[in-house]
C-alpha cells in the first residue's frame, strides 16, 4: 500500500500516548496531512476545541488512551469508574458532534476509533477498563450504520497486545513472565509490530475502505479469537 492517504487532512488524537507517534508517522508516509494533538480530551470543552483548531479535516482517528486499574470488580470505587469513562468513552461523541457535521455536509469522511480487545475478550480485575472500551465499540457499531447513508464511514480497530509504550514499554516488554505469557496467551507468540496494526489503520482511512460500516477489526495476534 503506497500514498493511500494523499490529499487527506487527518485529526490524530493523543498524539504522544498509545498509538499515536506510529499513526503520525505511517499516516505521512501514506502521503496524509497530519494534524497531531496531544491535548487531554477528559475536560467537556476539549474535543471541540481540538477539532476547531484543527481547521478542515477528512479524517479524525479517535486515539484514547489510559492505563487500565486492575481494581477487583467488587472494590471498583466510583471515582475510578468515572475518571476511565472520562478519559475514554465521553470524548467519543464530542468528537463526532464537533467533525462529522463537516464530513455530512460534504458527504464524505471518515472517523476511526483506536479501541481495545478488551471488549471482546474477558479480563480479570479489569471490569471498568474493559466496560469503557466495550461502550466505544457499541457507539461506533450504533453511528457507524447511521452516518453510512451520508457516506461518511465510521469503524474501530480492537486491539491487545499490540507494541506501544502506553501499554507495552520496554520495561514490561523485557520481563520473563510477560515474554511467558505472550507464548502463552498469544497464537501469534509475538506482539503484534505498532507499524502493522498503523498500516491497517491507514487503510481503513483511505479510500479502498469505503465499503466498511460500524465495523470492529481485532487486532490482537490472536488473543481475542476463542
Amino acid at each position: 500500500m503506497q500514498n493511500a492517504l494523499v490529499g487527506k487532512r487527518v485529526l490524530i488524537t493523543q498524539c504522544t500516548e498509545f498509538m499515536g507517534p506510529v499513526l503520525c508517522e505511517v499516516f505521512a508516509e501514506q502521503g496524509a496531512t497530519v494534524v497531531a494533538s496531544a491535548e487531554s480530551l477528559s475536560e467537556p470543552e476539549a474535543a471541540a476545541r481540538v477539532v476547531q483548531q484543527a481547521g478542515a479535516i477528512d479524517v479524525l482517528v479517535a486515539n484514547l488512551a489510559h492505563l487500565a486499574p486492575s481494581t477487583p470488580a467488587t472494590e471498583v470505587g466510583e471515582d475510578e469508574w468515572r475518571q476511565v469513562f472520562a478519559a475514554l468513552v465521553d470524548p467519543l461523541p464530542r468528537l463526532v458532534a464537533a467533525a462529522a457535521p463537516a464530513m455530512l455536509a460534504r458527504g464524505s469522511g471518515k472517523v476511526l476509533v483506536i479501541g481495545s480487545a478488551a471488549a471482546l475478550r474477558g479480563m480479570k480485575r479489569a471490569s471498568t477498563y474493559s466496560a469503557a472500551r466495550g461502550a466505544q465499540l457499541a457507539y461506533v457499531q450504533a453511528v457507524g450504520v447511521e452516518l453510512a447513508p451520508r457516506q461518511v464511514q465510521v469503524n474501530a480497530i480492537a486491539q491487545n497486545f499490540v507494541d506501544n509504550p502506553t501499554y507495552f514499554p520496554a520495561e514490561v516488554q523485557a520481563n520473563p513472565r510477560f515474554q511467558e505469557r505472550l507464548a502463552r496467551e498469544v497464537p501469534l507468540g509475538r506482539l503484534v509490530a505498532a507499524r502493522e496494526d498503523a498500516l491497517l489503520a491507514a487503510y481503513l482511512c483511505s479510500d479502498a475502505a469505503d465499503c466498511f460500516v460500524g465495523q470492529v477489526f481485532p487486532v490482537s495476534g490472536g488473543w481475542a479469537v476463542r
